[in-house]
């Protein structure tokens, strides 16, 4: 066999085509199996041109001109599979052109499916990474960001003890009849903008927030980070809470009302339950403050005496007497009002 046989088998086994053309002409002289098998039809043209109709003859002519080489790319119909061949011209001596095809079909189906696959990755990418930052959205809505880091980080929180905080708690008169009577898309929604708009006051003063129950707001001053004057950040707080419901009541129908303790003292914060988190506070300050609220007449604010004592210089306190407070004996109570 000689060497040009065994070139030429070498050639059909790794499915290359390969002919040789008259390069002012573009004719073939030469085609070997392959070649003759992907592209030879009924009339088996004999010229480039002919075969293929889309080709750039100019960009070959000045390919070959400057270079000698000439790549490209076409796609043709073989039965009912489209096929992608790479074209590589070669200038030979005397006016020899030599094409070489290379079927890379299956390359390019195979960059389609990597395409593909990059796309579906990137996406899922994308949408992980919006349900992450949902999830971290809500339960920064349920705990402060430095015990969010810690569950984060370690899957638990552990309890703490914060002293002195201040503690405000707040809830609405004739809630529970305003329920029974109106409509309850109609109280969700006007309840929903109310404690919008009451944790943007608090955030303004450093108020972290803790939960709401029903008609029962609860934030505090001082938690997770230490404040010297929490009292004095709790008080300003509760004031521009009761100064936001007036504005709001003389443009609404439904005129909120509401009642405001206010207590400074220790509270344990962590995270509790397992399946359903909440971020929860407890001890006296707490307590306290629900207990403050109950004293408190319709938009005014019941503080301690202690809070009263640290207050007294800045705000408007007056001294309503003593009163049996459950749990904690008899207090002097005050009542904090809005100086303007």
């Amino acid at each position: 066999m000689t060497i040009e046989a065994i070139n030429e088998q070498l050639l059909r086994a790794i499915g290359v085509g390969v002919a040789l053309l008259d390069r002012k002409t573009l004719q073939f002289g030469f085609r070997n199996d392959t070649f003759e098998d992907w592209f030879s039809g009924e009339n088996r043209p004999t010229e480039l041109r002919q075969l293929f109709p889309d080709l750039d003859v100019q960009a070959l002519q000045d390919g070959l001109t400057h270079t000698g080489r000439h790549a490209s790319e076409i796609r043709f119909k073989k039965k009912r599979r489209t096929l992608v061949v790479a074209l590589d011209f070669t200038a030979a001596e005397d006016d020899v052109l030599v094409l070489v095809c290379q079927n890379i079909t299956r390359i390019k189906e195979l960059e389609s499916m990597i395409d593909s696959y990059s796309m579906m990755v990137e996406r899922n990418t994308r949408e992980i990474k919006r349900e992450k930052e949902q999830v971290e959205k809500l339960l920064l809505n349920i705990m402060p960001r430095s015990v969010y880091e810690e569950f984060k980080t370690f899957g638990v929180v552990t309890p703490q003890m914060y002293d002195p905080v201040s503690v405000l708690m707040l809830d609405f008169v004739g809630f529970t009849d305003m329920v029974a009577s109106e409509d309850p898309s109609v109280t969700v929604t006007e309840l929903n903008d109310i404690y919008s708009a009451f944790d943007r006051i608090g955030e303004q003063f450093g108020c972290e927030r803790i939960k709401t129950i029903g008609d029962a707001y609860i934030t505090v001053a001082g938690l997770p980070d230490p404040t010297p004057d929490h009292a004095k950040a709790i008080a300003n707080t509760a004031i521009r809470f009761v100064r936001y419901l007036k504005r709001r009541n003389l443009s609404h129908p439904h005129q909120w009302q509401c009642r405001i303790g206010l207590s400074t003292g220790s509270v344990v914060g962590s995270v509790v339950g397992i399946q359903k988190y909440v971020y929860d506070i407890f001890g006296p300050a707490v307590n306290l403050a629900s207990r403050l609220q109950e004293f408190s007449e319709p938009m005014q604010i019941t503080v301690q005496n202690s809070v009263a004592n640290v207050l007294k210089d800045q705000f408007d306190l007056e001294n309503v007497g003593k009163k049996a407070i459950r749990g904690f004996g008899e207090q002097d109570i005050w009542q904090l009002s809005d100086s303007n």
